[in-house]
């Protein structure tokens, strides 16, 4: 596949990388010399110096023989300009276009990005994706990563094992022995910071990051047997009023009887917030002023969410905010190298925005019945969620039989609006929905098994 990628940002760049790897041909364009020759020495990549709106640009990265357009630079306008050159000129197929600045994206210009006006295929909007994420690791505490698949019906968990896990030094094959009634399927062992698919025969350890795909009723007994349980948040600070506090607050509201403090250190900024905002109190000023937290009653919060557009910011808040009685606390780190510090020093969980929209960007990618992806370990992992057509060769035939690849493990089944474990004897029928893991070298083999063949036809 020929793929174009406007804008060397750490998206740009992490998309990049994961379809590099996977021998596409790729060109990154971007105005800054310094950063094209910076992913051209490390990725196997062309890069082309210049704007990505500009036709002679886009022709010279190779737009006439591009199979896709991913417009993925700090501009908006020049990301949609982009996505509509691509096609008027050059007839690229798919276009893929970030675009932050809400007013695009108001419901009542639905039909700006329709083929008619702006054609682009695919709008990417980091600010409500990674809202979204923060909420869904808010509703469970206990664990460091949950992405949702099938409508919100299976969820892929990460929790890290404590000490106390009861579950430690246990093969993987008595899990199931021990609690027969428990939807959960342990899918990948992240150990030592390197991810390997589970086996039946291995032994957990303390620190282990254990992934699992379970039932989403069963999410929480899960987390208790793990040695995770802990109770939403009813007392809630954000710091930080841009986008991503304002979407974060907005669907807290929704949650019922949650006291939701927020604050924001510009005082024009935080009177549009309170203005937006029904149920939550915006306080002005700064989120790592003792004085600010304890008037926000930082002693009684369960949770400090901290997402200001600065990192370092976001974890010193983090930490202040654990010094003053909060119980956890969570953080948006947009620089993958403060995600070990920030854990070094007391923040509970963090949030990276790059996993979060290049995932997004990978579903559109990934060719087949595929539903849903998402990225985990910086690309080394992806979990997934696909269709299973009758031309699949995992349909009509035992699991045990189905000869997958070693990389491959599969979570869930949901089949006529129910979750099912798989076993050995589980035999996948066309239509099951189907979750489960890949390692990074795996994932051409999962699009080839449910990709449309020609006898589908």
């Amino acid at each position: 596949m020929r793929v174009i990628i406007c804008g060397a940002g750490r998206v740009g760049v992490g998309i990049a990388r994961r379809l590099s790897r996977e021998n596409n041909e790729v060109t990154v364009i971007d105005q800054s010399k310094e950063l094209i020759r910076a992913v051209a020495e490390r990725l196997d990549v062309r890069g082309v110096v210049g704007n990505g709106a500009y036709p002679e640009t886009l022709e010279e990265a190779g737009a006439r023989e591009a199979d896709m357009v991913i417009a993925v630079t700090f501009s908006d306008e020049v990301n949609m300009v982009a996505c509509q050159i691509a096609h008027s000129l050059f007839n690229v197929p798919t276009k893929i276009a970030r675009v932050r600045a809400q007013g695009y994206l108001d419901p009542r210009y639905s039909d700006l990005f329709s083929r008619a006006h702006l054609p682009i295929d695919v709008i990417i909007s980091p600010e409500r994706e990674v809202s979204e994420a923060i909420i869904q690791r808010m509703s469970t505490p206990g664990a460091f990563e949950i992405k949702s698949f099938v409508d919100g019906r299976v969820w892929a968990v990460g929790v890290k094992l404590r000490d106390d896990c009861p579950i430690i030094n246990t093969p993987l094959r008595q899990v199931a022995e021990l609690f027969p009634d428990l939807k959960i399927t342990i899918v990948a062992v992240n150990r030592g910071d390197q991810i390997r698919r589970a086996h039946s025969g291995d032994q957990l350890e303390p620190g282990d990051r254990v992934y699992f795909i379970s039932d989403r009723s069963d999410v929480t007994r899960a987390l208790e047997i793990m040695g995770e349980a802990g109770r939403q948040a009813r007392r809630v600070i954000i710091v930080g009023g841009g986008n991503i506090g304002l979407f974060v607050a907005k669907g807290l509201e929704k949650h019922g009887a949650m006291k939701i403090r927020l604050i924001e250190r510009d005082r024009k900024r935080a009177e549009y917030i309170a203005e937006e905002l029904e149920r939550t109190i915006v306080l002005e000023g700064d989120g790592l002023d003792r004085a600010l937290l304890r008037e926000a009653g930082v002693a009684e919060a369960e949770t400090v969410v901290s997402v200001t557009d600065n990192d370092q910011v976001n974890i010193l808040a983090s930490v202040v905010a654990k010094r003053e009685g909060s119980r956890r606390s969570l953080a948006l780190i947009n620089d993958l190298d403060y995600g070990p510090i920030s854990e070094a020093v007391g923040v509970d969980r963090y949030v990276d925005p790059r996993a979060t929209t290049v995932s997004t960007i990978l579903q559109h990618i990934r060719r087949g019945r595929i539903k849903g992806v998402y990225s985990v370990s910086d690309g080394e992992a992806e979990l997934i969620d696909a269709v299973a057509l009758e031309t699949s060769p995992l349909v009509n035939k035992p699991l045990r039989d189905a000869n997958l690849p070693e990389g491959v493990m599969i979570g869930a089944v949901f089949r006529d609006g129910a979750v099912h474990m798989p076993t050995g004897e589980t035999v996948i029928n066309a239509g099951d929905r189907v979750v489960l893991m890949a390692m990074r070298d795996a994932v051409k083999d999962v699009e080839q098994m449910f990709r449309v063949s020609i006898e589908y036809f």
